[in-house]
């Protein structure tokens, strides 16, 4: 079940976030908060979805200037892509404690690198599209997020 997306900006609203602005239909949601604090966040977004909508869903808090400085490193730039590649990025939790040995490459998946609690991969898109997100969670497990770079780029321009 996915929420929809006025439903989510009103929970984000009702639970006093600030300049609640949601992204299509991704589940994205960008907003200011005096609070600080991204397990605090996460937290508070979770309890007002399941107040609001009956069910909490995973919920990742990244500063924008953190975005902004993800995508300012250019994290793709060392690598020889595919022009049909798509490039993505993965929201760890926190830091791994060990990296595994990179790059892994499924199909036309590959895992690029890890840097902190992100991980880059590209994938050409193909008639086999889980794959990609299979490699993802066998290499990082199951409580992660992914989203284009071209998504985290929407993300900051909304802010």
């Amino acid at each position: 079940m996915n929420a929809k997306m006025p439903e989510l900006k009103r929970c984000f609203e009702e639970a006093g976030f600030d300049e609640v602005r949601t992204m299509l239909s991704s589940g994205n949601v960008v907003f200011d908060s005096r609070a600080t604090q991204r397990a605090a966040l996460e937290r508070r977004a979770i309890d007002a979805m399941e107040r609001a909508l009956g069910r909490g869903f995973v919920t990742f808090v990244r500063p924008v200037n953190y975005l902004q400085s993800v995508l300012a490193s250019e994290p793709f730039a060392e690598f020889k892509l595919p022009p049909e590649a798509k490039c993505v990025v993965t929201f760890l939790r926190r830091p791994l404690k060990e990296a595994p040995e990179l790059p892994i490459a499924r199909g036309g998946a590959r895992i690029l690198k890890v840097r902190g609690t992100e991980v880059f991969t590209t994938y050409v898109p193909s008639e086999d599209q889980g794959v990609f997100m299979l490699l993802l969670e066998r290499s990082f497990g199951k409580d992660i997020t992914t989203r284009t770079l071209d998504s985290v780029r929407k993300c900051i321009r909304a802010s």
